[in-house]
């Protein structure tokens, strides 16, 4: 197909080439993907400024700081639910990322008038700050994802949710960038301003989310203007009862201890082979490079067809088996080599190809769950599991394990991981076969009617 000038491709047709998006959702995957895009960057204008706070009052060293971020977090789920309790989405979305901008206007305000040439604020704003900011990113990127969970069916997140993610990748590059640019222009405090305006962007953008154009079956539409209600604490009462959830759960503390023990051998191996910190930072931000394009590349090309053609399963497959593999050979050669390459290829598929599946899991799970189970299981487990991570590291340095040795002992790890992946995505094909039997898929003209009763 053609534009009517006679100039090539029309736009909806390159479209299709890189995604597999029917013409009823293209508009609500748009809006997803700039609604993505403003909530990552508003968070990656921050971070280098939380860790230019860190290395200020050296909250890093805080043997406890773990412990206060999982406490905060444990107190910030109850008060998520109470909004889902009583509000509609299209509110109680909006309200959750707005708190969050006046907690940043309160940041401002106290930065602005305590900061100095050396620091941003006293020692105990930088401790605030960093519990923060801790608590701050897996909200707002959780919450984005248990919307997403809500509008698009399993079907359709399979297809779409790998192009999504290319909004926050590119976001997370932006605000990178802004920093990068603007610091030295307006001073690190004023960024906190840029941040509100990116997050508050994303807060309008939910007021008008065209849920209605992707999914008119559902028999309470995601925008619809009625309470999801239950109770509280139902999100953990529910993780508790279900074993699917359970699982996803287990998944999310598997990644996370891997992460964390892959951190603690970058570390040890990055620091080994350099003694400054300028080359320390040069190689780690290379590694990022690669990281956020080897990314960018899988989620526009790879994503989509890779779920419907290896199955759910296989795809949460995939980054555990690597896992294994990776560390087995970084025990074998504990190198440089081997660790960037393990590094590269391990966060480039999770954010590529695992992050989107994990996401895909939640669909048919009930609509209370995927606001309240989903947000308790990516904030305070994903927390739990750093701190597991952590404490497994410390036990590995306490039996006398190197680099070699702690890494051998990551891969039973990864070989439950892979087990505990491959369970959980045939379990998600039969919920999703019964959801279907139970509410069969509309048609595209009867989505574009839902999409009409919304608009007007």
């Amino acid at each position: 197909m053609t534009d009517p000038a006679g100039r090539g491709p029309a736009p909806a047709s390159l479209l299709r080439r890189l995604v597999d998006v029917r013409p009823n959702e293209t508009r609500a995957m748009w809006t997803s993907f700039v609604f993505f895009f403003f909530v990552l960057s508003s968070y990656f204008i921050l971070r280098p400024i939380r860790d230019a706070v860190a290395v200020t009052t050296g909250v890093t060293r805080l043997p406890w700081l773990f412990a206060g971020t999982l406490i905060v977090m444990l107190i910030a789920n109850p008060l998520f639910s109470s909004l889902v309790v009583r509000f509609p989405v299209r509110r109680f979305v909006p309200i959750t990322y707005q708190f969050f901008v006046a907690n940043l206007l309160v940041f401002f305000f106290i930065m602005r008038t305590t900061a100095t040439q050396q620091s941003l604020g006293p020692y105990w704003v930088g401790i605030v700050f960093y519990l923060w900011t801790s608590v701050y990113n897996l909200f707002i990127t959780s919450v984005f994802w248990c919307l997403m969970a809500d509008v698009f069916r399993s079907e359709q997140a399979k297809r779409l949710f790998g192009f999504i993610g290319v909004g926050g990748t590119l976001g997370s590059i932006t605000g990178s960038a802004v920093t990068a640019i603007l610091a030295p222009r307006l001073g690190t405090v004023n960024l906190l301003l840029v941040s509100v305006a990116l997050l508050e962007s994303a807060a309008i953008i939910v007021s008008r989310f065209p849920a209605g154009a992707s999914d008119a079956s559902r028999r309470q539409s995601p925008t619809e203007d009625r309470p999801i209600g239950g109770t509280v604490w139902a999100g953990i009462t529910s993780l508790m009862r279900s074993p699917y959830l359970l699982g996803i759960g287990g998944f999310q503390i598997l990644f996370t201890i891997g992460s964390t023990l892959l951190y603690f051998e970058q570390t040890d191996i990055v620091g080994r082979y350099f003694a400054g910190a300028a080359e320390r930072t040069a190689v780690l931000a290379r590694i990022e490079f690669a990281v956020q394009t080897l990314t960018v590349v899988t989620q526009i090309l790879l994503t989509g067809r890779v779920i419907r053609w290896l199955g759910l399963a296989a795809t949460l497959a995939l980054l555990p088996a690597m896992t294994v593999v990776g560390f087995t050979a970084l025990g074998a050669a504990p190198v440089l080599t081997t660790l960037v390459v393990f590094i590269v290829l391990r966060r480039g598929t999770n954010f590529g190809l695992t992050n989107p599946a994990v996401e895909v899991l939640f669909t048919v799970v009930p609509r209370e769950d995927k606001y309240k189970a989903k947000s308790f299981i990516e904030t305070f487990v994903y927390r739990a599991g750093d701190q597991i991570g952590a404490w497994t590291y410390k036990l590995f340095v306490a039996l006398g394990l190197g680099v070699s040795g702690a890494a051998f002992a990551a891969v039973p790890f990864g070989v439950i991981w892979l087990g505990l992946g491959v369970w959980l995505g045939r379990r998600q094909g039969q919920l999703a076969a019964a959801e279907r039997r139970e509410s069969p898929l509309p048609s595209v003209a009867q989505a574009a009617d839902g999409a009409l009763a919304l608009n007007r």
